[in-house]
C-alpha cells in the first residue's frame, strides 16, 4: 500500500504557513472592519462564488451563531433578484481570492447605488474588487497546497481563518457570553445545558430526610428507599448536613454500627439556588468533586440535584 503521510504533512505545512502569513499582514484595516460591523444597524451579508462561496457560507453561519446577524447571499442568485435581501443598514462582505470574479463584480454597482458599505476579503491588492470596495482585508497566500496550483486550498483555509478572526473579535467587543451562545443553539446539548435551570432537573419529591439522632439502621433504610445514594440531615427544617453512600461505607469500614446521623454526616454541604443555571451546578460539582448539591430556596431545602441528571441534559 502506498504511503501518503508525507503528502498530508506537506499540506499541513503549506496551509499553516498561509495562516501565519495573515498574522504578518493584518493591520489597522482589520480594526476599521470590526468597528464598521459593530456600528451597522442591519446584517452583515456575505457573498462569494465557487469555493469562496462555500467558505463564505460558513463564515456567515459562524457570525450569526456568535451574535452578529448575518446570512450568505449567492452572487448568481443575487443578480436575479436576491439583491432585494439587502436593506438599509446592512454591510456586504465579498470574498474573491482573485478579486476578478465576474458575479461578484456585477453586484457592486447596485450595492454602491444603495450606499451599502463593501468589505473585500481578497488576495490581490490591485484587483478590481479591492479598488471598488470601501474596506480591504488581505487573504493572499504564497502557495496553494494543490500541486497544480489550481484548486483553492491554502487560500480557502486562510479565508476561513480570517472569517474566524472577525467573528472572535466581534464576540470580544460584544462581551458575548456562554448564555448568549446558548440562546442561538437551543437544540444542541450545550445550549440545553446553558438554558436549563437547577429547578428543572432537581429531585423535589420524597427526599430522603433523616433527623440528626437517626440510627444507623434508619439511615440505611432511608437511603435505600430514597434511591439517591444520600440522605439529608434536617432539624426543624434546618439543613445540618448530608450523608452520602461514601460516608456510609466509611462508617461501615470503621464498624461504627451504633453511630447516629449527626456523627457521620458531612457538615455544611455545598448548596445551590433553584434558580441557578444547571451549568453552574455542574461546575460546582466538578470543582469540589461531588455528585450532588442541596437545592435551597432562601433558607429552605427544596430539592437535590445530581451530576448525572445535568450530564443527561
Amino acid at each position: 500500500m502506498r504511503d501518503f503521510i508525507a503528502v498530508a504533512k506537506e499540506v499541513f505545512d503549506l496551509e499553516s504557513s498561509a495562516i501565519l502569513g495573515l498574522k504578518e499582514s493584518v493591520g489597522l484595516d482589520f480594526n476599521a472592519v470590526i468597528e464598521l460591523i459593530l456600528g451597522i444597524k442591519g446584517r452583515l451579508v456575505v457573498s462569494g462564488m465557487g469555493k469562496s462561496g462555500h467558505i463564505g457560507a460558513k463564515i456567515a453561519a459562524t457570525l450569526a451563531s456568535t451574535g452578529t446577524p448575518s446570512f450568505f447571499m449567492h452572487p448568481a442568485e443575487a443578480l436575479h433578484g436576491d439583491l432585494g435581501m439587502l436593506t438599509y443598514g446592512d454591510a456586504v462582505l465579498t470574498i474573491s481570492n482573485s478579486g476578478e470574479s465576474e458575479e461578484i463584480l456585477r453586484l457592486i454597482p447596485s450595492i454602491k447605488a444603495r450606499k451599502i458599505p463593501l468589505i473585500a476579503l481578497c488576495g490581490k491588492r490591485d484587483s478590481t474588487l479591492v479598488k471598488e470596495c470601501d474596506y480591504f482585508l488581505n487573504i493572499s497566500v504564497e502557495k496553494e497546497a494543490c500541486p497544480l496550483q489550481l484548486a483553492p486550498t491554502s487560500s480557502t483555509t486562510a479565508t476561513l481563518a480570517m472569517g474566524d478572526a472577525i467573528a472572535v473579535a466581534l464576540m470580544r467587543a460584544r462581551n458575548f457570553k456562554p448564555e448568549d451562545f446558548a440562546l442561538f443553539h437551543p437544540g444542541g446539548s450545550l445550549g440545553r445545558k446553558l438554558l436549563t435551570r437547577v429547578k428543572d432537573v432537581m429531585v423535589a419529591q420524597n427526599l430522603p430526610i433523616v433527623a440528626p439522632d437517626s440510627t444507623f439502621k434508619q439511615l440505611i433504610a432511608t437511603m435505600t428507599s430514597g434511591k439517591l445514594g444520600m440522605c439529608l440531615v434536617l432539624e426543624d427544617k434546618k439543613l445540618l448536613g448530608i450523608i452520602t453512600d461514601g460516608d456510609l461505607r466509611r462508617a461501615l469500614n470503621a464498624e461504627k454500627f451504633n453511630a447516629l446521623a449527626k456523627e457521620i454526616m458531612t457538615r455544611n454541604p455545598k448548596t445551590i439556588r433553584q434558580e441557578a443555571m444547571a451549568s453552574e451546578a455542574e461546575s460546582l460539582m466538578l470543582q469540589y468533586k461531588i455528585k450532588e448539591l442541596v437545592v435551597m430556596d432562601s433558607f429552605n431545602v427544596v430539592g437535590v440535584v445530581q451530576l448525572y441528571a445535568i450530564a443527561g441534559v
